[in-house]
């Protein structure tokens, strides 16, 4: 059937003049584009909706006055941080009632460049999940610190040419933009008329204003009421986040009003498998939202149609005629339960189970952990008694830290942790080329007593990230890591006490997304009976080496003050 026979079909189904597929009845209908709820029932034929009212089906479902909503949609999500496959990340999405994400591969960019946006385009194919790609703007993300590739604006062109792949993700070079740097032009001149998302956290003033003049249209990076408040006043489509990390919506939601909620949307951009199958994705935003009283009508709106009229979906976002059937239905619009998912007017989801067979990933990728493990040096010389260091601080529930200066005891020309203080030694050794380069700086907020933590999960250029009391410690996890080809380990007393192998860019594992949690949580159980305090020590540890979030990072080639965007002495 070509494509006019199928429009033929659908016309015909949607004038009552053959049966259509499906008939969804007694059912609620939120009615995002009106922004009403109407009793009405549900008309699906080859995979859109078609009408509402009475027709002829080849199958009835009887709603029982549930709430008929449209598929929810992630707004920015990096898929990596799921730290699974893509048929594992929508085996655990789509029972929360999401139908659509909008991801931004750069973490596989980091590592693999084009290679590892085609894994995920590859590995996308044919899912339930609609999975639109954003391309990577920023690979590396700054030049202080090694990825594992570059993406050029001549790459980001060939990346064009694929069909869900629709605008160009978020510009975390704001530096570069305001400078008017070349290349960066060069890229959003690419881009062209697609979506161009922005990474401007603390941006203000007429730095704010030059970002989005030059073609930026929207923000999730926003931490406080008047941050948020500003972008949407100059004209950005603002993005209210809530990740594993960074979670920002009871600060930004009293921004939403009826007047200005059609320019608002929410994402999670990064979440753990624990908080993927805990809380849920959307889903759990948008029951978050309507608990602390935003019109249950809006909320969803700003988790469907919002997103879709954004990135210029047209049949996504909505229940309505001639929109894809990506369906949600929830008992009731307070307690807001997932019940079943349609996707294209298939049943995939019912009762928090997904019902389609669990897809292997069978696309490879090489090995992309190579470290001059010999070479590694913890190190912190300094003269004298004592020396004043810059120390980078965590703040808990955020991927932004404080730069502190603190005066630290010196013994054998070394400065050591001092966990007394909550003071211990961070590193970030290079993985991507066996460089044996490796930055060293101190950590306050973590709380171990013993031991050592590593990763090689570590925002954007994902080196190995390692946090720890003594060197000894801290080299057995890095070459741990090395081993398991990537992943995340707790070591103490020279002996691995946990960990969870992420074969695939040193990013994913091929394990059930079940599996994936169940380790990650024996991790964290390690890491709390070696005192560390925070909920979420991996995840937290993973940004400190983002050298475009404030306010003190600390990368391969060493410690950065963000908000001066240079490199900066440990010790004073």
């Amino acid at each position: 059937m070509d494509i006019n026979e199928k429009r033929a079909d659908i016309i015909a189904a949607a004038r009552g003049e053959t049966p259509v597929d499906l008939l969804l009845k007694n059912g609620r209908m939120v009615n995002v584009l009106s922004g009403e709820i109407q009793e009405s029932d549900v008309a699906v034929h080859d995979g859109f909706v078609v009408g509402f009212g009475s027709y002829e089906a080849r199958e009835t479902v009887d709603l029982h006055g549930r709430y008929l909503c449209p598929g929810f949609m992630d707004a920015h999500v990096h898929l990596e941080s799921g730290m699974v496959t893509v048929p594992e990340f929508a085996r655990a999405v789509l029972p929360c009632g999401v139908t659509a994400v909008i991801a931004d591969p750069h973490e596989m960019a980091n590592v693999h460049g084009l290679d590892g946006v085609r894994y995920i385009l590859q590995t996308s194919e044919n899912l339930p999940l609609r999975v639109f790609v954003m391309a990577p703007s920023c690979v590396p993300a700054t030049d202080m610190e090694t990825a594992g590739a570059r993406l050029t604006a001549s790459d980001i062109t060939l990346l064009f040419n694929h069909e869900r792949v629709i605008g160009l993700a978020e510009m975390m070079n704001y530096p570069g933009v305001i400078a008017r740097d070349p290349e960066v032009l060069r890229k959003l001149e690419i881009a062209g008329a697609r979506p161009v998302d922005g990474h401007a956290p603390g941006v203000t003033g007429r730095n704010l204003a030059a970002y989005i003049a030059a073609g930026i249209g929207s923000d999730h990076e926003s931490t406080t009421l008047e941050e948020a408040r500003e972008k949407l006043g100059m004209g950005m489509h603002v993005m209210i986040r809530e990740g594993t990390a960074e979670r920002n919506l009871e600060a930004l939601l009293p921004l939403v009003t009826a007047k200005n909620a059609a320019h608002c949307s929410f994402c999670t951009d990064d979440r753990h498998p624990a908080d993927l199958l805990g809380e849920g994705s959307i889903n759990s935003l948008v029951a978050r939202a309507i608990h602390k009283g935003l019109d249950p009508v809006t909320a969803i709106q700003m988790a469907t149609i919002n997103t879709a009229r954004y990135f210029g979906l047209r049949r996504l976002g909505a229940v309505a005629p001639g929109y894809f059937a990506d369906i949600v239905v929830v008992d009731d619009l307070k307690h807001f339960r997932v019940q079943q998912v349609y996707a294209a007017g298939v049943k995939v989801a019912e009762g928090g189970k997904y019902l389609p067979e669990r897809r292997v990933d069978a696309v490879r990728l090489r090995g992309s952990v190579n470290v001059a493990w010999m070479a590694l040096d913890f190190r912190i010389p300094a003269a004298g008694e004592t020396a004043r260091a810059r120390v980078i601080e965590v703040v808990p529930g955020q991927i932004i830290t404080r730069g502190l200066v603190m005066e630290m005891k010196v013994a054998g020309g070394e400065i050591a942790a001092d966990p007394a203080r909550d003071v211990l030694k961070i590193a970030v050794a290079e993985r991507h080329m066996a460089s044996g380069r490796t930055g060293v700086g101190l950590v306050k907020g973590f709380g171990l007593k013993r031991g050592a933590i590593a990763s090689s999960v570590a925002h954007d250029s994902h080196n190995i990230v390692v946090v720890g009391i003594n060197d000894q410690d801290m080299t057995t996890a890095v070459i741990e890591i090395a081993r398991l080809q990537g992943g995340q380990v707790v070591v103490a007393d020279n002996e691995v006490l946990a960990s969870v192998p992420l074969p695939i860019a040193g990013l994913m594992s091929d394990l059930p997304i079940e599996s994936v949690r169940d380790r990650i949580e024996a991790m964290t159980q390690a890491a709390h009976k070696l005192g560390c305090v925070l909920p979420d020590p991996l995840m937290t540890m993973s940004f400190l080496a983002l050298p475009v979030i404030p306010e003190l990072k600390l990368t391969d080639r060493g410690l950065v003050d963000v908000k001066e965007f240079r490199t900066v002495p440990l010790v004073e």
